[in-house]
């Protein structure tokens, strides 16, 4: 039980960083943390001894988003206006920065969700090729391709020039003066 804990008690802020960064909701990427963490916990003797904690672990928790978001899809969202967060009907922030995050999350979200993983697997948590396509069950360069056009739709997005025909992302036309 200690050695599980010495393992898996350091990737609980990475796995949540993950988790939020895949569903956009700070709630439910907790609840998907514990989920990830009581699979784990309750399936520790099906790890394999000689496999990377870290990538289990991850995988784990990619396959159950992969699992909630397509329930989500199903279902659909349906939320009224009384129980809708109050910051989710307010005005966008008029900050450089917020923008930038703004426009930031809104190409991440048009990103198909097997080059969103891939992307954020590789540069946000810092896996290597060989570790996120072990994450992914695909091979490395797949995970090398979808990165790659990963990549050049950000660039595409960021820069407003939108292949997906919706109207293009709003940059800020703000200029730092000194």
């Amino acid at each position: 039980m200690s050695d599980m804990m010495r393992l898996v008690e350091p990737l609980i802020p990475s796995l949540r960083r993950y988790a939020r960064a895949l569903l956009r909701d700070p709630v439910d990427a907790d609840d998907l943390v514990q989920d990830c963490l009581e699979r784990a916990v309750s399936r520790w003797h099906q790890r394999r001894s000689d496999g990377d904690a870290r990538t289990w672990l991850y995988a784990i928790l990619h396959n159950l988003a992969v699992s909630q978001m397509r329930r989500r899809a199903q279902r659909g969202a349906h939320v009224t206006v009384e129980d809708a967060p109050e910051a989710s009907l307010s005005v966008t922030p008029s900050q450089d920065e917020a923008l930038r995050h703004r426009d930031l999350m809104a190409a991440l979200d048009a990103l198909p969700e097997e080059q969103r993983s891939v992307l954020l697997l590789v540069t946000v948590e810092g896996l290597s090729y060989a570790e996120a396509a072990r994450v992914l069950v695909i091979p490395t360069g797949t995970v090398m391709s979808r990165l790659s056009r990963a990549r050049d739709q950000m660039v595409q997005l960021m820069d407003g020039a939108d292949a997906v025909e919706r109207p293009p992302l709003k940059r800020p036309l703000l200029r730092r003066v000194k």
